[in-house]
């Protein structure tokens, strides 16, 4: 795309030495990472995160620049709190703040990666995208196999995120780890990255008094987020992609 200016699927597929379904399956998670933008005659040309590729970064990384939102949040809630990265199905943990103070530590997750259909942040940012293209994420490879060689069913995890959509945050109580409660809120695209705001807790603090409280801090900061971060640099896909 950064060579001749624009893609077909056909083209894709022919210089990946792919199958055209599966070409059009890579741009598809290009185009919802924004790496691509899919303009007319179903050609793809370079998205807002492409066009970086190859500049000296003159700003801070994403997550230093959240830093301030994560710390509010910190504030609200005095439970542990990640900033994460949507990655095709995978969420990736940039930053963190560990509530040190409770009787109950949760770890933290810096540099670890989940499965976004079990993480709250993960099911949370799979909300901002068309059911057709998280269908695309999930679908079957040549060989037949899923992203992460997961078998789940694909009918429940869009049930979890139109619950996600609905509520405007997403839940994980112990999907991805025993003992865990997660709730999240996406943020939208921001510079090009799919990012969410967490907040991790034990079980044994998880009650629907604890789960409205750490909502309504979730939103009030996605609120300040989006606000904080000019409209050119922060960017809602739903019902685009």
């Amino acid at each position: 795309m950064a060579s001749q200016g624009s893609v077909s699927v056909t083209e894709a597929a022919k210089h990946l030495t792919v199958n055209p379904s599966t070409a059009s399956r890579i741009l598809a998670t290009l185009e919802a990472d924004g790496f691509a933008v899919r303009g007319e005659k179903q050609r793809y040309f370079p998205g807002s995160s492409a066009l970086h590729f190859g500049q000296t970064l003159v700003t801070p990384p994403l997550h230093e620049r959240l830093r301030p939102h994560l710390e509010r949040l910190f504030s609200l809630v005095h439970e542990t709190v990640h900033v994460a990265t949507l990655v095709g199905t995978t969420v990736h943990h940039n930053d963190c703040i560990v509530a040190t103070v409770r009787a109950l530590i949760l770890a933290s997750r810096m540099g670890k990666r989940l499965p976004a259909h079990l993480a709250s942040s993960g099911k949370a940012m799979l909300a901002d995208l068309a059911p057709a293209v998280v269908n695309a994420r999930y679908a079957p490879t040549d060989q037949g196999s899923i992203p992460q060689a997961v078998a789940f069913n694909l009918r429940d995890l869009h049930e979890e995120i139109d619950k996600a959509r609905t509520q405007g945050f997403a839940v994980n109580v112990e999907s991805t780890e025993q003992g865990l409660v997660a709730l999240a809120v996406s943020l939208g695209h921001i510079g090009g990255e799919h990012m969410a705001l967490s907040v991790a807790l034990p079980l044994a603090r998880y009650s629907s008094a604890s789960r409205r409280e750490i909502s309504d801090a979730l939103l009030t900061v996605q609120h300040e987020v989006r606000t904080a971060f000019s409209s050119d640099e922060i960017a809602q896909h739903t019902g685009m992609l």
